[in-house]
């Protein structure tokens, strides 16, 4: 098929990944292409040119000295991407039905929503977060029968009051996160950020006795300043934002991963990515983590619990690191994904041609 993939206007699809949903972008384009269909990836500059990528431009933006003035001005940021995607979709609704036949949205922004009517084509959203207000309103904009999925059965159920979305569960490449042989100690993989909460993996992990690498992209400098970096010593170390290889091999050299996150996940795509190199996780039961865990892939302890987490640290570690693999193998690839994402495309292709 002809598929059109829109993703972040504001971080490339590119290794070191700012992010899971980055992360997750990637795999979906590369799988989808592997599996012989014809991907273009709207996303940012800087995106890898394999993915098949079409810029999402962001034309510098300098409002005038009276704009500036303007107490409800929106930042300037926000005014690049809502032009960028505007762009985007303004020139699908003329001509988007001669180069695709399905519109996939893996951005996090209201407009592909909010124009899906405007379309001669289908148009297929992907809800990666909790509820949140631009989307909640575009939703209210959508044509009926649009189509939803949602990354987690937990994300569905908190957008069913809504929306009706399908539950395609996010999954990882298998064959690129392999098995590692573990090791003495713990590890934290992430944006480093207070809702990813790595200050509470690193208390745990002291707590288990376990030394401790923090892995991931620095997007909250205050508060790596002051929840993380005092608590780095000889124990616990950061070792930087890493390429999709060097986190394999750290993962998979890890005795147990921890994930403690401070919010509700909508998938948590970092416990697949350790479960797929054998490595058990210990994490705070949120969100979409309690299904994709489970009790093969490690152990869950309840949010607030400091003794519960370490607790669980400690039972993951003993777990057979052959289970982990098998339970990410069924549960978490991205085989999987593709394939369902495959089903919802020739459906709503279709439904549309039928109508």
């Amino acid at each position: 098929m002809r598929v059109c993939l829109v993703a972040s206007s504001r971080f490339p699809i590119a290794e070191p990944f700012a992010g899971g949903l980055e992360a997750h972008t990637a795999v979906l384009a590369a799988g989808l292409r592997r599996r012989g269909h014809a991907v273009t990836l709207f996303a940012a500059a800087g995106s890898a040119p394999s993915l098949g990528v079409a810029h999402l431009d962001l034309p510098a933006f300098e409002p005038s000295a009276a704009a500036r003035a303007d107490v409800g001005a929106p930042p300037e940021v926000w005014m690049r991407e809502h032009h960028a995607y505007l762009d985007l979709m303004v020139r699908l609704a003329r001509e988007g039905s001669r180069h695709f036949e399905v519109v996939h949205n893996n951005s996090l922004h209201h407009l592909p929503v909010a124009m899906a009517a405007a379309l001669d084509l289908p148009l297929v959203t992907s809800l990666h977060t909790p509820p949140i207000a631009w989307l909640e309103s575009a939703i209210a904009l959508a044509p009926d029968g649009a189509t939803f999925t949602a990354v987690s059965r937990r994300t569905a159920d908190s957008w069913a009051h809504v929306a009706s979305p399908t539950v395609v569960p996010n999954g990882v490449d298998t064959c690129r996160w392999t098995p590692g042989p573990g090791g003495p100690g713990a590890i934290w993989t992430g944006r480093l950020v207070p809702e990813k909460a790595p200050h509470l993996a690193i208390d745990a992990a002291r707590s288990a006795g376990l030394p401790l690498v923090l892995a991931g992209p620095v997007h909250d400098v205050a508060y790596m300043e002051t929840h993380v970096r005092p608590r780095l010593g000889d124990d616990v170390v950061y070792a930087g934002h890493l390429d999709t290889d060097r986190l394999v091999a750290a993962v998979g050299a890890a005795r147990v991963a921890l994930v403690t996150p401070e919010w509700d996940e909508p998938y948590g795509l970092v416990a697949a990515e350790a479960m797929a190199c054998g490595t058990p996780v210990a994490a705070l039961a949120r969100g979409g983590l309690v299904d994709v865990v489970g009790t093969q892939g490690g152990r869950l302890a309840p949010p607030g619990d400091p003794e519960a987490l370490v607790r669980s640290v400690r039972e993951a570690a003993v777990l057979p690191r052959r289970q982990v693999r098998a339970h990410a193998v069924r549960h978490c690839s991205a085989d999987r994904m593709i394939r369902r994402y495959e089903r919802i495309y020739r459906d709503v292709t279709t439904g549309r041609r039928a109508a």
